[in-house]
């Protein structure tokens, strides 16, 4: 018995971490990579765990980026590559999983090693670049999620001419406006001699002037120019190249804290090719999927003469993967310069997700109460196509309806592929996007706000996507207080604000919502004299040569203080614009303090001339520091521009220790 009972024990030991794993199996199966391989040719497909719906969202489906180990890539589910070479060759999978709430699939490079070449190679990277002159472009395989791996590809090409380009490719992310890093680069992978450079090199390589610089040649308007007045002319232009370029390297550095740069040599005309980068979501990445990154790329050319090729790729942070998604720029924003432009950028992009193609998209917005929708204005948009209004009958058109709360964006009569159409492998051609400006109306207050987009594909049910929220930084008002305070108590020289108080203050900048205030005061030095005793004689004395009698005798004891106040906790309410209230807290603390002893006697000169005389004599100084120190409570109100500008306030104070009162009277101006 004992025995059986041992073996159930041990067997329900080893079975409950094998159930544990068996449950959480589904997200954590890697992806395997299938490879039929004919000559150079590979047919390539993926089994990927089961996907594991969000509810009610649209059903989940995957996304595919192959990286096939020679410079080219693909987004197709199941692409076929022709290899240019023989030779060995990495391949690598990154699936994502859209309305899905388990981890991406991990999947580890697969090798294959080309043998022979039996078929022509073909154009993998069809419509990267978005115009025929551009030098630069980037793609990421997914948006960026924390804790979770992205392949972000960097484009870039010769996009005509003659001969040959060499230059500098720098990549910049890690933005120095969010406190923490969001991404650790995991790897670089270059194919075609790429090499590593460092930062303060770039300007170094631009080659001698001498070899861009004819002897003589036309003008650019045809004149013929001795090679003296030509020199002068090309060197001037190099000089205002290159401080352009120096500008924006400046710039950059001024907004990342990353950056990496690699040496491109001898890019041939028409050449594309493509650099691909590993990047690695922080754990402490920020959680805001309100946040928009951004990964920044330049490519700047030793030819002084070729201009420089910038893209900047912005992502939004997001919980899980959704392709539909609202996005607002600067999302967080200062208000002390908003308010000025009182402008707004929002974004909204959508992907059919379905088996077929849509003809009619129609993305309806909220508009959230403080803003205006009768400023709309549309900055870019994707499908390409004419406004409705000057369209003809059944010609792709956008249509926009503007209504008190909400914003309608209707693209009507268009083709957009679906990601599970059959055929379909250019990932862009299932996408597109509106991007609009709007602006605030009437009064702008500092309150959050959101807006939310419903995005409908034909006659399909609607997609919601996520919130976007604007938030306002805090800001910093600085302040200054000149006051006038009456004390009252059982000393008479009260603590704190005395008459001719002069202060600080620092608070959130315009806040509409309950805020703190910080406040120091430095009073002026002030000065009590108190009868410490009288005596009347009549002797005689000599004070000096003259003779005098002695009618009475007084002592003083003078104190001089010097005090600083300081509210360490000090909470506001703005009721209305004109009306704000408030309660907190003070210290005050006797910093210096001066005692003296005075005497006065009063004599009658001898023989008497009708006259009395007063005789002062100061000694005994003592000079004390932090003598004394009270806490009093208070509570105020201030009329005026109380969230920015000029105000008058009433404070009324009861100390603590020594039960006094004292009636704070003060103009402030909140810069």
């Amino acid at each position: 018995m004992n025995k059986f009972i041992s073996a159930a024990i041990l067997f329900l030991v080893m079975a409950f971490p094998l159930a544990a794993q068996q449950k959480a199996a589904p997200d954590t199966i890697p992806a395997v990579i299938e490879i039929g391989l004919e000559g150079n040719k590979a047919s390539l497909s993926a089994s990927l765990r089961p996907l594991r719906q969000i509810a009610g969202a649209p059903e989940a489906f995957y996304t595919y980026f192959w990286e096939f180990g020679d410079g080219t890539f693909s987004f197709s589910p199941q692409p076929v590559h022709h290899f240019k070479d023989t030779g060995d060759y990495e391949i690598r999978l990154y699936a994502t999983n859209n309305y899905d709430d388990g981890k991406a699939p991990k999947s580890k490079p697969r090798k294959i090693k080309v043998k022979k070449t039996m078929y022509a190679s073909a154009d993998n990277s069809p419509g990267f670049f978005p115009g025929q002159s551009d030098f630069l472009a980037m793609k990421a395989n997914r948006m960026p999620k924390p804790g979770e791996e992205m392949v972000t590809v960097v484009g870039y090409r010769h996009p005509g001419g003659s001969g040959t380009v060499s230059g500098s490719l720098l990549l910049f992310y890690n933005e120095k406006q969010f406190a923490q890093k969001n991404f650790e680069m995991a790897g670089a992978r270059a194919y075609h001699g790429e090499r590593k450079s460092v930062f303060d090199s770039v300007l170094a390589f631009a080659p001698s002037e001498d070899l861009y610089i004819p002897l003589a040649g036309p003008s650019a308007n045809g004149a013929f120019l001795p090679a003296g007045e030509r020199t002068a002319a090309w060197r001037a232009a190099m000089a205002e190249r290159n401080a352009a370029v120096a500008a924006v390297l400046a710039e950059k550095k001024s907004l990342f804290r990353e950056q990496h740069v690699w040496r491109v040599e001898n890019l041939g005309a028409g050449e594309e090719k493509f650099l691909f980068l590993s990047l690695e979501t922080t754990p402490e990445m920020i959680k805001d999927t309100n946040a928009v990154v951004t990964v920044s790329s330049l490519f700047i050319p030793d030819d002084p003469l070729m201009p420089m090729g910038q893209y900047d790729l912005e992502m939004q942070i997001v919980a899980s993967h959704d392709p539909n998604r609202m996005q607002l720029k600067n999302r967080r924003m200062n208000y002390r310069f908003v308010r000025k432009s009182k402008e707004l950028s929002y974004k909204v992009q959508f992907q059919n997700t379905g088996k077929g193609p849509a003809s009619k998209v129609s993305i309806g917005v909220a508009v959230p109460a403080m803003l205006n929708g009768q400023t709309l204005e549309i900055t870019d948009y994707s499908p390409k196509c004419v406004m409705c209004d000057s369209a003809y009958e059944r010609q792709s058109c956008l249509d926009t309806i503007v209504r008190q709360d909400s914003i309608f964006f209707v693209f009507n009569n268009i083709y957009l592929k679906g990601v599970r159409q059959e055929g379909v492998e250019d990932q862009d051609s299932t996408k597109g996007f509106i991007k609009y400006r709007i602006r605030f109306s009437g009064e702008l207050k500092k309150l959050p706000f959101t807006s939310q987009a419903s995005i409908v594909f034909d006659k399909n049910e609607p997609v919601i996507t996520n919130r976007s929220k604007g938030r306002w930084m805090p800001g910093i008002s600085p302040g200054l207080i000149m006051g006038y305070g009456i004390g009252s108590g059982k000393n008479k020289m009260p603590f704190g604000l005395p008459a001719g108080s002069l202060g600080f203050s620092v608070s959130t900048y315009s806040p509409y919502r309950p805020y703190l205030q910080a406040e120091i005061y430095l009073g002026l030095q002030r000065k009590n004299e108190t009868l410490t005793s009288f005596s009347r004689d009549q002797r005689d004395t000599t004070i000096g040569t003259g003779k005098y009698i002695v009618q009475g005798r007084e002592n003083f004891e003078i104190t001089s203080r010097t005090t600083m106040d300081v509210v360490p906790l000090h909470v506001r309410y703005n009721i209305t614009s004109w009306l704000g209230v408030g309660a907190g807290a003070m210290v005050s603390v006797v910093v210096g303090e001066k005692k003296q002893q005075k005497k006065v006697v009063t004599a009658m000169p001898q023989p008497p001339m009708g006259t009395v005389e007063k005789f002062e004599r100061l000694a005994g100084t003592v000079n004390e520091r932090f003598t004394a120190a009270d806490g009093a409570l208070f509570a105020d109100i201030n009329l005026g521009m109380v969230r920015v500008g000029p105000s008058l306030g009433v404070r009324l104070l009861q100390y603590v220790k020594d039960s006094q009162q004292c009636v704070f009277f003060y103009g402030i101006w909140r810069f």
